[in-house]
């Protein structure tokens, strides 16, 4: 066995496999609580050996730690199907039970993991008519009814404005781009809010230093759809519906969005962390709570981003609707100035605030009397909301107008999270294995399904995935690699709430991120992701409040049917997964073990033989490092 490893060692490096993590269909993985194996760090940075005997000891570790792992493994009963019912079950979100619990006044329909009781493990089932989303960028305009939670008759009632963006044909539902949810179309309004902003066009958002825009109740993601043809992020957040979810139509367009609402809570966002926040008719009562939410916008914003406001049920019907209008308003300004902005424009029904780019302003106005927080204070996870000003002493108070107008962050910005060095050399490691990934997919998809629907051939690998998740992201760097690759999909990069908070600078990067604890559901629909990522996150997961069952039934309800999981983790844990893979109804389709560290040697091919038989190091033409991981694949066999 162990002269197994050492060839298996060479041959990787023969055949350039970088990065090899598993990959899966969509299913669900169920193993014994996490707390079995050690903890690791969350961090991309290999463990470098370049003592050959060092590795060949710990080749020697790793056989005897999975033998022991394989043949203690017990063969569980395969899971059951949810009811029908549960087809677009959304965990924590129980507003029946909240209701009894004693929650009010909007918050009975707010997130409440923590009373949400652990019912039977099963799979949540797609609903019977049921199809695979088209490819993207078909997929953004044109979806299956059938896949979203919403009836014909909850369609026709939704709205004139609605019906001009949506058309319902048959077992589709069209969204036409020239039309949109704010009276001239999509491509006016964006063009109007860039001319308030003093900017020639929207396309030159992003030069002003907008490169992430935070949408609070986004419709069906019209706008952001617009935005992200202008290579901008748009995130839709949007309150638990049971029917006719903004989110969920969103996400099956491929457009990035999630669960999330002002009612009590902060946002699961660090402070100074969107170059705009929009709101269309969000429904949300600015002015209440004492400001509140106003002030959660203020910390979500960067130093000089802009807050959009559209409230069309205030345009003009007579002589005196100005005057009531601006009776509205004078509430909202009069607590903007308090929390230093300005308002930069007005036009029709949209006001653009500006958030100030000077830190002592909160301080230094006599107006001011919202408290700063203490110094040092960021948003706890789904902390209450607090009506105290964040952020001001960050080192990361940078305006937007002065950061980089490319694409990377500046060395200065850089700085501000470490070294760069590192997120230069993350990149690398992640553009070598996402190379990998997409060679080993490739074949696989097209293999299963050499045509998918309103597919007349099969299509370039390039968008065979939209909405992907980096469930330990880390830096960010499959996110980045996935960018320079130019590949059409978008990343939710997810920072684990007890790792390091890396997500401040995933932000900065202008990607999108959540910061998350996977012992509780993850703030989305069913069947809303093409592809899982997650290195390290098992063995990470070591919480006494929750196993890998929990995780892995959860990755399989938010994971779309056809969906694929890559994970990359200590041996003992991959194998682990394999060896429960069966009780999941999973198969096993290729398997290869190697190790999650960089080994500098080299090799000729008659010095592989040698080595292999011989346990000694490789010597020869060929040389180099490599990073190896161990790996396996399995397939669904639903």
């Amino acid at each position: 066995m162990l002269v197994g490893l050492i060839q298996i060692y060479c041959n990787i490096y023969r055949s350039l496999y970088v990065m090899i993590g598993v990959l899966a269909l969509i299913a669900v993985f169920g193993s014994s609580p996490s707390k079995s194996f050690d903890s690791v760090t969350s961090t991309l940075v290999p463990e470098i050996y370049t003592n050959y005997r060092r590795l060949k000891e710990q080749a020697a570790v790793d056989y005897f730690e999975l033998r022991t792992i394989v043949s203690g493994a017990s063969r569980q009963r395969e899971l059951g199907l949810c009811s029908k019912e549960s087809e677009n079950y959304v965990p924590c979100y129980n507003v029946t039970a909240n209701t009894i619990l004693g929650f009010k006044d909007g918050e009975e329909s707010d997130r409440h993991c923590e009373v949400s009781g652990q019912g039977n493990w099963c799979l949540v089932r797609p609903p019977k008519d049921y199809k695979i989303p088209l490819r993207w960028p078909a997929g953004r305009d044109v979806i299956w009814s059938g896949n979203v939670k919403i009836t014909k008759d909850q369609f026709l009632s939704s709205g004139s404005m609605t019906k001009r963006i949506m058309l319902l044909e048959e077992n589709q539902i069209a969204f036409h781009p020239e039309d949109g949810l704010i009276f001239d179309g999509v491509k006016d309004y964006s063009r109007q809010i860039a001319e308030m902003l003093g900017l020639g066009s929207d396309s030159e958002f992003f030069q002003a230093g907008v490169r992430t825009v935070l949408d609070i109740g986004c419709g069906f993601g019209s706008f952001g759809a617009h935005l992200v043809s202008l290579k901008l992020m748009a995130l839709c957040i949007a309150a638990y519906e049971a029917t006719g979810s903004q989110v969920q139509v969103a996400l099956e367009r491929g457009l990035p969005a999630m669960i999330g609402n002002f009612i009590s809570r902060q946002l699961p966002y660090p402070s100074l962390s969107y170059g705009m926040v929009h709101c269309a008719q969000c429904g949300i009562v600015w002015d209440k709570k004492e400001g509140m939410f106003l002030i959660e916008i203020d910390r979500l914003l960067k130093p000089g981003g802009y807050f959009v406001l559209t409230s069309p049920t205030s345009k003009p019907r007579g002589s005196s609707t100005s005057t009531k209008k601006r009776n509205m308003l004078t509430p909202l300004e009069q607590f903007t100035e308090k929390i230093c902005w300005s308002l930069i424009a007005q036009q029709d029904d949209t006001f653009i605030w500006q958030k100030t780019a000077d830190a002592h302003c909160y301080s230094s106005n006599r107006k001011n009397d919202v408290s700063l927080c203490k110094e040092g204070y960021d948003a706890p996870y789904y902390g209450a909301l607090v009506p105290c000003i964040t952020g001001t002493s960050s080192n990361r108070w940078i305006p937007i107008q002065n950061r980089s107008s490319s694409s990377d962050l500046s060395s200065v910005e850089l700085k501000v999270h470490g070294n760069p060095e590192d997120f230069f050399e993350d990149l690398q490691v992640w553009k070598l294995a996402l190379k990998n990934y997409w060679s080993l997919l490739t074949p696989l998809i097209f293999s299963d399904h050499p045509k998918r629907p309103g597919d007349e051939d099969p299509l370039p690998p390039f968008n065979m995935l939209r909405n992907v998740m980096d469930m330990n992201a880390h830096y960010g760097g499959l996110n980045a690699a996935f960018l320079e690759e130019k590949k059409m999909v978008w990343v939710m990069n997810v920072v684990p709430v007890r790792a390091r908070n890396t997500l401040p600078l995933i932000l900065d990067r202008g990607f999108l991120g959540v910061l998350h604890d996977w012992c509780e559901p993850f703030p989305t629909y069913p069947r809303t992701y093409d592809m899982l990522h997650a290195n390290g996150l098992l063995s990470h997961l070591t919480s006494e409040r929750c196993g890998l069952m929990e995780l892995f039934i959860e990755m399989d309800r938010i994971l779309r049917p056809e969906g694929w999981v890559v994970l990359s983790d200590k041996l003992g844990v991959i194998e682990l997964a394999r060896a429960h893979a069966t009780q999941i109804r999973w198969d096993a389709r290729h398997q290869k073990v190697s190790r999650l560290r960089t080994v500098n040697f080299s090799c000729s091919e008659e010095d592989e033989l040698s080595a292999a038989s011989q346990l000694e190091p490789c010597s020869g033409v060929s040389s180099g490092s490599i990073l190896m991981t161990e790996g396996a694949w399995w397939r669904i066999v639903d």
